[in-house]
């Protein structure tokens, strides 16, 4: 496994202003979170949940920089981020135990995510099974999406990738989950819901971790989605409350806090990840506390570091990770 980061972050307001809604300014989240992450350096990378220091480990981490992508035109910037996976996702890892690399994307725009599935899609030569933290569905029919000019361009925005992914077939149907959903559904009934069953999404409300808790959570995530099937994990910041992030496109207040969703990803690291994406951090609303940036710095961080320890997993080299009440047993 080699986690390459990397973010998409256009040079125009324009491409953002075409694809986002209702608040602009998510093209400075890839500055963001490097500026956040400046104090995640390897002399101090130790992660004592895992028991291991991702970044003195057997993986090679690269960041690849910006993809340049075309302000004007959503379909060109689409093959262009496409291409960009492409590109990457058949380049020869440095790490000799993998053949493919991995790639976590940072944003951004949620709408990279379709780039990276077709890539991945090509890669692994099949569909691959979509964990999606997000306050939102984004599997939105396109009409949901009124416009007084209608376009087939215009489909393709960061509410409707993954409705665009599934009729591809690039997503496992039956094996892939939506969590702490919380949003508002278009007319007066369930199509929505009904559009994302077809899809074969198990959708977790943001409610739920109230009756069930972060355990709950994980076990109904590894429940449906097992530990070997490929899982592409895309990670919406607007998923934690606006109280704790505001700095993004869609708020929506009742989210989960950064505890409770950083619990749910440890949780999850026996998961066969093949890349993922931190997405829609907008830190024009953050104020001066860089917030919503350092919650995806930190869930950066928390993915790769699984990426690695799955590594170590799959070569038989699991660390060993002392319990709580062993490392304080001479304080009781």
């Amino acid at each position: 496994m080699t986690p390459i980061p990397f973010s998409l972050s256009p040079t125009s307001p324009l491409f953002k202003q075409v694809l986002t809604t209702p608040q602009k300014g998510a093209r400075f989240g890839p500055r963001a979170i490097r500026a956040a992450s400046a104090r995640q350096t390897s002399f101090r990378g130790f992660n004592a949940r895992a028991g291991i220091n991702p970044y003195l480990s057997w993986a090679h981490i690269l960041d690849c920089g910006d993809i340049p992508v075309t302000p004007f035109d959503n379909f060109v910037a689409l093959s262009q981020m496409t291409q960009a996976y492409l590109e990457l996702g058949h380049r020869t890892p440095l790490s000799s135990s993998l053949s493919i690399p991995k790639i976590i994307s940072l944003g951004g725009d949620h709408s990279i995510a379709l780039a990276a599935l077709r890539a991945l899609n090509k890669a692994y030569g099949g569909p691959v099974a979509v964990l999606h933290f997000d306050a939102h569905l984004d599997t939105w029919h396109p009409a949901k999406y009124p416009s007084p000019w209608p376009s087939e361009q215009a489909q393709f925005n960061h509410g409707s990738m993954f409705w665009i992914a599934s009729n591809e077939g690039l997503i496992l149907n039956g094996s892939s989950v939506h969590a702490g959903l919380r949003t508002r559904l278009s007319g007066a009934d369930w199509a929505d819901y009904e559009d994302d069953t077809s899809q074969g999404f198990l959708r977790i409300s943001a409610d739920d971790i109230d009756d069930v808790g972060p355990r709950g959570v994980v076990d109904a995530i590894i429940g449906r989605m097992g530990v070997e099937i490929p899982v592409y994990l895309s990670v919406d910041i607007d998923v934690l409350d606006p109280g704790l992030a505001p700095g993004t496109g869609t708020p929506e207040a009742g989210g989960w806090t950064s505890r409770e969703l950083i619990r749910i990803l440890r949780g999850i690291e026996g998961l066969n990840l093949v890349g993922a994406d931190i997405v829609e951090v907008a830190p024009a609303y953050d104020g001066v506390g860089e917030q919503t940036a350092l919650a995806g710095a930190q869930v950066a961080y928390e993915i790769l570091t699984s990426m690695v320890k799955r590594g170590l997993a799959d070569m038989g080299k699991v660390p060993e990770v002392p319990g709580r009440d062993e490392w304080r047993k001479d304080e009781l």
